[in-house]
């Protein structure tokens, strides 16, 4: 009786064993996660998330800084992995080869929806009377002929550039000044101490929107789109990557965000705070957000997810 009661259990062990590695969903190929960061702090600040849950289920998540073009490009020759931050429609036209010859993945549902992304001035030059994209022309000497962007290569710039190109708004006598989105915003801090006007690429989320007094243009929707530049965030892969990571692909597929989150998460990373640890006391902070990330996501070694990120934050 004892023998076939030891012989039930070691067959019982053998199975759970087996099937706790049956859900090992991903190779060994896999562990190193190579996320794209083109420099924005709300994508900095997703992609920070992302990190610190892959890491917390055994992963090694890196990230590599780059310009739009170049992000799309490495994902498709698959020297990337993953990028949260395919701000839709500013993105539509660089991405847009690449959809189309199969190379790369635009998740289904975005991972964050409500954003806006235009041209935007302090609430003092408003009240001056710039308004609309409409009025920037009027006021080139004040604005001694110039519009703000962030880094070369954004498509926010590219927008920008094109407007410039085609005299659309009467822009033929503009010059864009790229720099990073940092220069940006410490160019729009000088021109709000002196009082001066200022045209800027604004967008939401960002905590530009509660550290400036701000007012987004309107009569932009031939440019950025309707509603402000009303914009829908998606994650991108290889087209294949689902096929050869399917753990990792589950995850990011379930990370979603919202306008206030992302917010709270960029705050402090502005303050040069590491996007990974900003992510985790966040996480540690409002652990429901776990629920639906790591629903039927697995650590690497094939463990069930919650709740070893949920010790891996400190939770």
């Amino acid at each position: 009786m004892n023998l076939r009661k030891l012989a039930l259990g070691t067959a019982i062990a053998a199975v759970a064993a087996a099937s706790s590695t049956a859900f090992a969903a991903d190779p060994a190929a896999c562990r190193k996660v190579r996320f794209a960061d083109v420099g924005w702090t709300d994508i900095t600040a997703t992609t920070g998330a992302a990190m610190a849950v892959l890491d917390a289920l055994g992963y090694q998540p890196t990230k590599q800084i780059a310009s739009v073009p170049i992000t799309f490009a490495g994902l498709k020759k698959k020297q990337l992995d993953v990028f949260l931050g395919y701000w839709n429609p500013s993105m539509t036209p660089m991405i847009e080869p690449f959809v189309k010859d199969g190379s790369l993945k635009v998740l289904d549902e975005p991972n964050l929806v409500g954003a806006k992304y235009t041209l935007a001035v302090p609430d003092y030059v408003a009240a001056m009377g710039l308004k609309s994209f409409q009025d920037i022309a009027k006021f080139k000497d004040q604005l001694d002929g110039k519009i703000y962007g962030i880094e070369p290569g954004n498509d926010g710039n590219q927008l920008i550039a094109d407007m410039i190109k085609k005299n659309q708004y009467g822009l033929k006598d503009f010059k864009l000044v790229e720099s990073s989105e940092a220069a940006m915003l410490v160019e729009l801090g000088r021109a709000e101490k002196a009082k001066k006007p200022i045209v800027f690429l604004g967008w939401e989320p960002h905590p530009m929107n509660v550290q400036h007094k701000m007012v987004y243009l309107t009569g932009g929707d031939d440019s950025f789109g309707p509603n402000y530049g009303e914009a829908k965030v998606f994650t991108v892969l290889p087209a294949d990557y689902a096929t050869r990571c399917p753990n990792v692909a589950k995850l990011v597929t379930q990370m979603h965000f919202t306008t206030d989150m992302e917010n709270r998460l960029m705050a402090p990373i502005m303050d040069k705070k590491d996007p990974v640890k900003v992510a985790k006391d966040y996480i540690k902070a409002n652990p429901g957000v776990l629920d639906k990330w790591l629903d039927g996501v697995t650590t690497f070694d094939g463990k069930e997810g919650l709740a070893s990120v949920k010790k891996g934050v400190g939770l």
